[in-house]
């Protein structure tokens, strides 16, 4: 089943009205495609899908096709972008490659072709551990993280590369920025990264004031930015050709730019909390922007545009307004948290599962380590009982007696993946039980992190060498044998080998007491117990080693463990 779905008009067909009274699930992918992970989107509406399975897919909203295949002969993908009319895509290797194609006539793709129509290695590249890619308008942006040095090409007009000395309008693949952490692009002719000083910076074209930087002059060096809050607290930075958003860690929403787009009434030079959310406590889920359309998603599932969307005539597109889209929609979007502008007519909405869930729905299928059955469906009483938070017996009893198989199937998607297939009858089951609007009050993690080193619950002990003052010690910790085998692969084949009798089993990694604790804190919670006081650097330089070593199910890019418990 699709986790993509979409509102406005997927065959580009231009409409008067923005009402609309359902979202459309998208079911043009091959059966084998359960899962979209990204999808982008360049200006002239060509829309590239990035799958689970590292695979990409191309069509065009004019001419939506109605089965969708594969690029061929490329390997798996773990990112893609996109600029005005092109887009690269970075492979999920282990020496992950950047390929480009569409439009390079600006060299935004470094490659000596105007056009290219399906993706090629960027040979440019190769020798270099790219680690994040970006684009915006007509440039590519590389981002080696280890060296902290950032690659680009493209236009060089309007100081869209942000370097000064460069004199030529197009410009091959080279050496851009040093220090850098991040970088941010969109639908524009701007760029912003944060650098390794924990500061933000901008530039490029700026006639709106969308740079932030008090002023509407091109800017050609990277220009620190000035913020109302922490560079700490930044979720995400989306532009627009005429705009620039921040959403914060905790649902705010800043802006920078043009009145169309900002709902100032005035163009703004300086980030802003955003007026129409400023002071009713709204908490933003996710936002994106096309090329005219800035679209918000809020944690009460609303959908929010301003801009060009679906009434190209309207003259009234400086207004935000919340799309009406019928009285199901809350039902439909709220195991949703992402949101894609396609330019004009088309926003799409992705459900993006933690590795956590991904990692659990296969211990449901495979029904590792089950210790009893609904419906002869092989389940674990104790993270049944967690999750509704009644006793096994009475949970099954009811499911046995009052739910269909399918009913049944459908909530234990819930409790082992966050996930709501029917989430109507889902939330009357789970409302029998005291549990009023699950996907909101019952987090799959929050709920696991009640089991993390639970002596009274746990079924087995992970003997761990514990080195203090010079004296050798072991440390037993409390662990469930389900949920380490669901995560990680050394631990399914210990497991699977050892004696039925064996409660507890001896750690041979050689890492110490307190990295196995954190690796335990992981494979429970998708987090990292990073505090201002922690060493940072240990546990990254730890965790390079110990993806490796415990086959985390599956191999999970180490960046991204730390970049995504860093913001936590």
């Amino acid at each position: 089943m699709s986790n993509i779905k979409s509102i406005g008009d997927l065959n580009a067909k231009t409409k008067q009205s923005n009402k609309f009274e359902t979202l459309e699930t998208i079911k043009t992918f091959p059966e084998e495609v359960t899962k979209i992970v990204d999808v982008v989107v360049d200006d002239s509406n060509t829309i590239v899908f990035l799958s689970s399975e590292g695979k990409l897919y191309q069509t065009t909203a004019r001419n939506y096709h109605e089965k969708l295949k594969a690029f061929e002969n490329l390997p798996p993908m773990k990112s893609i972008a996109s600029g005005y009319f092109h887009f690269i895509a970075l492979s999920n290797e282990e020496k992950p490659k950047v390929y480009g194609w569409g439009e390079s006539r600006d060299k935004q793709l470094g490659l000596n072709a105007n056009y290219v129509g399906k993706p090629i290695l960027i040979k440019a590249l190769k020798e270099e551990n790219i680690d994040q890619i970006c684009c915006c308008g007509y440039c590519s942006f590389f981002l080696n993280k280890t060296t902290n040095i950032l690659f680009g090409c493209g236009c060089a007009r309007n100081g869209m590369l942000g370097k000064p000395e460069i004199t030529e309008d197009k410009v091959e693949i080279q050496k851009l920025h040093e220090n850098v952490a991040n970088v941010f692009g969109g639908p524009s002719d701007h760029t912003l990264i944060t650098k390794t000083d924990g500061k933000l910076y901008a530039f490029g074209g700026n006639m709106y004031g969308e740079l932030g930087l008090g002023h509407k002059k091109d800017t050609f060096t990277p220009t620190q930015i000035k913020l109302e809050f922490p560079v700490e607290e930044i979720s995400k930075i989306r532009s627009s050709y005429q705009l620039t958003s921040i959403l914060t860690n905790d649902g705010k929403l800043y802006v920078t730019g043009s009145n169309l787009l900002t709902g100032f009434g005035s163009d703004l030079t300086e980030f802003k909390q955003y007026p129409q959310f400023k002071n009713n406590n709204t908490i933003i889920k996710d936002i994106d922007c096309g090329y005219e359309l800035f679209a918000i998603l809020t944690q009460d599932d609303e959908i929010w545009v301003q801009g060009k969307f679906n009434d190209i005539k309207s003259n009234n597109t400086s207004v935000i307004r919340k799309i009406q889209t019928g009285t199901n929609l809350n039902n439909d979007l709220s195991t949703y948290n992402q949101i894609k502008c396609c330019h004009q007519n088309l926003i799409f909405f992705l459900k993006s599962n933690s590795y956590l869930s991904q990692d659990l729905e296969k211990l449901l299928k495979n029904g590792y380590f089950s210790d009893c059955d609904i419906q002869d469906i092989p389940v674990h009483k104790i993270l049944i009982e967690t999750r509704i938070g009644k006793s096994f017996d009475l949970i099954k009893k009811y499911l046995e007696s009052n739910c269909k198989l399918n009913e049944i199937q459908d909530l234990l998607k819930w409790i082992y993946c966050d996930e709501m297939i029917n989430s109507k009858r889902s939330n009357e089951i789970l409302n029998h039980f005291g549990i009023q609007n699950a996907q909101k009050t019952k987090l799959l993690t929050n709920d696991l992190k009640q089991l993390l080193f639970d002596e009274q619950t746990s079924d087995f002990k992970l003997v761990v060498k514990n080195e203090e003052d010079d004296e050798d010690d072991e440390e037993e910790l409390y662990i469930h044998k389900f949920i380490l085998a669901a995560r990680s692969g050394l631990f399914l084949n210990m497991f699977q080998n050892i004696e039925e009798n064996f409660q507890k089993v001896k750690d041979y990694s050689g890492k110490s007491l307190e990295t196995i604790e954190l690796l335990i804190s992981f494979l429970y919670t998708d987090e990292l117990p990073i505090t201002a006081d922690t060493d940072q650097e240990f546990i990254k330089e730890e965790f390079e080693d110990i993806v490796e070593y415990y086959q985390l199910n599956p191999i999970i890019p180490m960046m991204d463990i730390f970049e995504k418990c860093s913001k936590k």
